[in-house]
């Protein structure tokens, strides 16, 4: 999984690339139209009340930029940012340890937020409803409280999983956004200014190409772009035309919707011995060998968003849009 040029998780050589690839302020920041303006609001009205922004929460699938927009908040409100994760904060002392080192208007931005533990998250609490922390010192009965006054920041929350934030840490975020896949054009105009940023010529439709292969994310697309420029010095002469791209995309195995062999494999695997569905995923996951959580949290979403597989109370089906697509003849019960 980890090495599927498709996949949508950042891998760990990517990360110094792409972070020089991120816009850094609003303006210069594609699709997400409607999240977008309605940030660039509140961004506005909290630096008039000369306040700190509203704790934010953004979720939505990998690769779509809720780690760009983090920052961008942090840059419209020309304040400085501290960047941690949900499995990293351990203990309620490393929590502690980040909220008094932080300075007013500060933006304390925790990526996988729904990965935090119970007790660190009972910290939380206080420390965004009220900007207080209490802490206990010592143990037994000479134990006793103390409340330590924090600075007035802003958390942004981003999760790929909502579903698993509690109730009460979600109720306490101000602004709630949910990032959407992006269409063909955006990702176009993406490749062509991470291909401009790169160096890298692009001529008629070769961004195009990529786009419609990029299954919806822009972290894909960047990859995809990086992949096709090997290519095309390789094999080209330097500069990326649609011939150029559709040669190195099937050399990638990637088709024209972003499908790749495990998508193709898992299709075909539910079609030939289930006769497509419905069937259930521990058993598409011993069928294929691979981890059922795998399938659900990384094979299953954009099939289901682009109509191909469905869900059902009796399991898994394969739907006509995918036998078509795979140049097979679909059952004529086939939804």
């Amino acid at each position: 999984m980890e090495d599927r040029v498709i996949s949508a998780n950042l891998m760990m050589e990517e990360d110094t690339l792409e972070f020089s690839l991120r816009p850094r302020f609003l303006s210069e920041y594609i699709g997400q139209s409607q999240v977008k303006e309605n940030l660039k609001i509140y961004i506005e009205a909290a630096k008039l009340r000369n306040e700190a922004l509203d704790h934010v929460l953004l979720y939505g699938p990998p690769g779509l930029g809720k780690t760009t927009l983090s920052n961008i908040i942090a840059n419209e409100l020309g304040v400085h940012i501290r960047t941690t994760s949900g499995p990293a904060i351990e203990r309620p002392g490393d929590l502690a340890a980040i909220l008094t080192n932080l300075q007013d208007g500060d933006v304390l931005f925790i990526d996988e937020i729904h990965r935090l533990q119970r007790t660190v998250e009972e910290v939380l609490y206080p420390a965004m409803e009220d900007f207080v922390l209490d802490i206990i010192i010592g143990k037994g009965p000479s134990a006793r409280s103390v409340r330590l006054d924090l600075p007035k920041f802003t958390l942004i929350g981003a999760t790929t999983r909502a579903g698993l934030i509690s109730s009460p840490l979600r109720d306490r975020f101000g602004v709630v956004s949910r990032l959407e896949y992006y269409t063909v054009d955006e990702l176009s105009y993406i490749i062509s200014r991470t291909a401009d940023i790169l160096q890298v010529g692009i001529v008629g439709d070769g961004a195009s190409e990529m786009g419609r292969r990029s299954r919806g994310t822009p972290r894909i697309a960047n990859r995809l772009l990086k992949r096709v420029r090997d290519f095309a010095q390789v094999r080209g002469d330097g500069i990326i035309t649609p011939d150029i791209a559709k040669e190195a995309l099937k050399l990638l195995q990637v088709d024209d919707l972003g499908l790749d062999a495990i998508d193709h494999k898992m299709l075909r695997s539910i079609i030939s011995h289930f006769r497509g569905g419905p069937v259930g995923l521990d058993t598409i996951a011993a069928t294929i060998g691979e981890e059922s959580q795998t399938i659900e949290d990384v094979y299953e979403p954009y099939l289901l968003q682009i109509g191909f597989l469905q869900r059902t109370p009796r399991g898994r089906m394969v739907t006509a849009a995918a036998y078509h697509h795979l140049g097979l003849t679909p059952p004529e019960d086939t939804l």
